[in-house]
């Protein structure tokens, strides 16, 4: 019973891994062609376009900075089961709900509906399971035979 169980936590591992590492190569993919079609702020005279393009822009940095790396790090760590993986998983998988919730209200409230909504609302859908799922699978990256792994809140005199 208890390799069933090491058995199937490491199959959603590899499934995780697998949504964190498409996850990563759609936002590199959909932000790239973003920036390569929107048109400069200062284009447009308009100060509420601005500001949404700034916003958007904004979000385009943010995830060139924060959620591509961690996501191709969650990918990498999460496959040697390493505690850094497991961490920047974590951090990636959460991150949506924050930004997919300014995102969704924002389109809520312009009526339009966004394709980055569009495009990454599954991965913030699955992002719930898969944080709770790394959560409850922490022992498996974070006890290891090497030091302070084992006793990560303690400290021995």
């Amino acid at each position: 019973m208890e390799n069933r169980l090491i058995y199937n936590r490491t199959t959603w591992i590899k499934v995780i891994v697998f949504i964190n590492g498409i996850a990563a190569i759609l936002h590199l993919f959909f932000w790239i062609t973003a920036f390569i079609k929107l048109p400069a702020i200062t284009s447009t005279k308009n100060v509420a376009d601005q500001i949404n393009l700034a916003t958007t822009y904004g979000f385009g940095i943010a995830d060139f900075l924060w959620s591509v790396p961690l996501l191709l790090i969650g990918s990498i760590g999460l496959w040697k089961k390493t505690g850094i993986g497991w961490l920047a998983a974590l951090l990636a998988n959460s991150m949506y709900w924050y930004s997919l919730t300014v995102v969704i209200i924002r389109d809520l409230l312009s009526d339009s509906i966004s394709p980055g909504t569009i495009l990454f609302l599954p991965f913030a859908l699955v992002s719930l399971w898969i944080s709770y799922f790394l959560w409850n699978s922490r022992s498996i990256f974070l006890n290891k035979e090497n030091g302070m792994d084992k006793y990560p809140l303690t400290r021995k005199n």
